[in-house]
């Protein structure tokens, strides 16, 4: 029982549990997940929509499509629009085996909202025991434009057998023999972290994305220049006040370590608290923030949106909680440990495209 590790997702490749148009490569296999491929077509549809039970993708995408985009030359996918794109790969899951995805981080730090959808489905990112069928990315520029071809990674598929997430007792012996965070534990219905808006050094607290920039080619690393896309958020003051429809990079203020036997989910914080939403990539790997993988505790970056009125944003504020479960096996190899992990032991951070400050 538990999550279903690197050397297990690749059994299941062998086994044609998963399948892929173009065969799926060593480097798409991670510590706990498995990185998804776009194909080589995007439609471009009216507005976001499930499957629903009984009904297929390719059914909705016929009510709903307004054109079609070839992609194999690249294409831009424009800010505001909504986007369906069939990926490479599709499933065959054995009848104990579900699935989940989430974008990966730097889908999510780009704003860029992507979502994975299947047929007969009726949640978002949510895939039923023994679904056998393809798997399409809804994908949404929430900030940037940006520029796709195929084989790019946008989301990413996690394994479960069964049900294997620690209960508070579990996650509190945990802290007591791991130290999952630094500082204060908030534990409950999973492990809370809070905004860090009081720097050690300095008093830059965060980034604003702008609103008119140009195209982000997602295959072009530490290319562009922060200040073309971000404004950078200050304050001495230990709070800032959120926009409507703005969107924030901000950090956490405890350092998280997921242990080897673990992985974790991000959980959105009670909507009770305020009006904004936090964290739209949700994946911890095994490792990450572990000293025996290179992390010693790495900050969560936070992709933060404000909903319909502006809120006041304040220090050590509780916005989101970390969801542990149990690995099915330890992986081979762990987040930040002989694999390219952009965000070990990581502060405040851009994505990935972006220069370093």
């Amino acid at each position: 029982m538990g999550v279903l590790p690197s050397q297990m997702i690749e059994a299941l490749v062998r086994d044609g549990a998963l399948q892929a148009s173009d065969p799926i490569r060593p480097e798409q296999v991670q510590p706990a997940s498995l990185d998804l491929r776009l194909g080589a077509v995007a439609y471009r549809v009216r507005a976001s929509f499930l499957a629903g039970q009984g009904a297929t993708v390719a059914s909705r995408l016929d009510e709903f499509e307004m054109h079609r985009i070839d992609l194999n030359d690249g294409a831009v996918l424009e800010k505001g629009a909504v986007y369906v794109v069939p990926l490479m790969e599709r499933l065959a899951l054995p009848g104990d085996i579900q699935a989940v995805a989430n974008a990966k981080s730097s889908t999510g730090r780009l704003d860029l909202l992507t979502r994975t959808i299947t047929d007969g489905g009726v949640e978002f990112d949510r895939i039923s025991p023994g679904y056998t069928g393809p798997l399409y990315a809804e994908i949404c520029p929430r900030s940037f434009s940006v520029l796709v071809r195929p084989g790019m990674r946008l989301n990413q598929i996690r394994f479960r057998r069964g049900q294997s997430v620690l209960s508070d007792i579990e996650l509190r012996k945990l802290h007591a023999e791991e130290t999952l965070v630094s500082g204060q534990a908030h534990i409950d219905d999973g492990l809370g972290f809070s905004v860090d808006l009081r720097p050690v050094e300095g008093d830059l607290v965060g980034f604003r994305a702008k609103p008119h920039t140009g195209v982000i080619d997602l295959d072009r690393l530490a290319f562009y220049e922060p200040e073309e896309y971000w404004e950078p958020i200050h304050t001495r003051e230990g709070r800032i006040i959120l926009d409507p429809g703005a969107f924030y990079i901000l950090v956490s203020q405890e350092a998280v370590t997921i242990p080897p036997d673990c992985a974790a989910e991000m959980a959105p914080y009670l909507a009770m608290v305020g009006e904004f939403r936090v964290h739209y990539a949700g994946f911890f790997d095994p490792g990450f923030g572990h000293a025996r993988a290179g992390g010693s505790g790495s900050r969560g970056v936070l992709e933060v949106r404000c909903h319909e009125a502006p809120f006041v944003l304040e220090h050590g504020q509780i916005v989101g909680r970390l969801i542990y479960e149990r690995m099915a096996e330890v992986p081979r190899q762990l987040y930040g440990q002989d694999i390219a992990s952009n965000y070990q032991g990581q502060g405040l951070k851009l994505s990935k495209h972006f220069k370093a400050i």
